[in-house]
């Protein structure tokens, strides 16, 4: 039986006697090694956190399990979020499992499909909104302070704990963390999660080093790049379309403290790096992961060299998150034949 996050890493957790230690199999997620990207690159080595082998296809998970346990703890028996999908699906799974009543707010007509069928499924109520994830937000926190419901949105702590054992994987999986750590930032809890997880182990020895952060906004939603609020982003990758980051101030902070960036990548960069996953790596992943693979191909082709430097890639959620935007790419092959062997074989060129 596979153990969870909180089982496995509960001694770096707030975690006490009275903590149920649910899971649904969160977490130990796959580093994948490239084969091919990385020749792009040029870099010593690189390799791929791939998040959407989470029990609700993405790195929410980690967060969620660790809000829920603790929000039981409390005696909670109503849970909600604001949402562009990701957190709604994972609030929805962790709600089911436990028999909580789970509210999401989500903005109208902004939530991939996928997703929002997860939620559909789960049995969430589901609040559309007329307005953006921020909108969502700020309706969310009011909710929860009139009423005695939990928030588990990343502005809870909780969230942030449970999402920084990512790091402590990449540092038990490679021995010591990369030199370069690529995230895409969208409400920002995860490029801070990473940098307390990667700070936490190297505190205690575990690591002989801390990454630089580098942390990829979509450029129409990029409010830190720009250090401005986006009142209404648009981008295609959907769970990084956040206008005002609750995280805002602490993904700066792992920014500055650890030498790295935060900076942006236009839509077709996304869906360049997208199209490179899939075809050069065989890992399907939502267009929001792909900014930073993206982020990294961009530094490459403005002049950085990489050459002695071991670099990791996050990729926070499972393409199958998003089926519209992969259902637009063009086919590398797909035509209509006879339904008789010698007709495929000529049209394949095997005779």
């Amino acid at each position: 039986m596979k153990t969870g996050i909180l089982e496995k890493y509960k001694e770096f957790l707030p975690v006490t006697d009275q903590t149920p230690m649910i899971t649904l199999g969160e977490g130990n997620t796959p580093l994948v090694e490239s084969r091919n990207i990385s020749r792009l690159i040029g870099c010593n080595s690189l390799y791929f956190k791939l998040e959407g082998c989470n029990p609700s296809g993405s790195f929410k998970d980690r967060g969620m399990v660790v809000a829920v346990s603790k929000a039981i703890e409390k005696g909670v028996t109503s849970i909600a979020c604001a949402s562009t999908g990701n957190t709604s699906a994972s609030a929805a799974s962790y709600g089911a499992y436990c028999g909580l009543k789970t509210t999401l707010i989500v903005p109208k007509g902004n939530v991939a499909r996928g997703k929002l069928a997860q939620a559909v499924v789960y049995g969430a109520h589901i609040a559309m909104i007329d307005g953006n994830f921020d909108d969502a937000l700020s309706i969310a926190r009011q909710l929860c302070e009139r009423n005695s419901i939990e928030l588990v949105n990343s502005i809870n702590p909780n969230r942030i704990e449970g999402q920084k054992t990512a790091a402590f994987e990449i540092i038990d999986d490679l021995g010591s963390a990369p030199d370069h750590l690529f995230i895409p930032v969208g409400n920002a809890g995860n490029i801070t999660a990473y940098w307390k997880g990667f700070k936490e182990f190297h505190t205690l020895g575990k690591s002989d080093k801390l990454p630089a952060m580098n942390g990829y906004q979509a450029e129409g939603a990029s409010p830190i790049v720009l250090d401005k609020v986006i009142v209404n982003p648009k981008t295609v990758a959907s769970a990084i379309r956040i206008g005002n980051p609750a995280s805002w101030r602490s993904a700066v902070s792992a920014r500055d403290e650890s030498g790295g960036l935060i900076k942006s990548v236009n839509d077709s960069e996304i869906m360049l790096a997208y199209s490179l996953l899939a075809r050069e790596e065989g890992i399907f992943c939502e267009p929001a992961s792909a900014a930073s693979v993206a982020g990294l191909l961009a530094q490459v082709e403005s002049g950085i060299d990489f050459s002695s430097k071991d670099i990791v890639c996050v990729l926070t959620g499972n393409g199958l998150k998003d089926p519209d935007v992969a259902n637009q790419i063009e086919p590398a092959s797909m035509e209509e034949y006879a339904a008789d062997l010698d007709s495929l074989e000529r049209a394949l060129s095997l005779v």
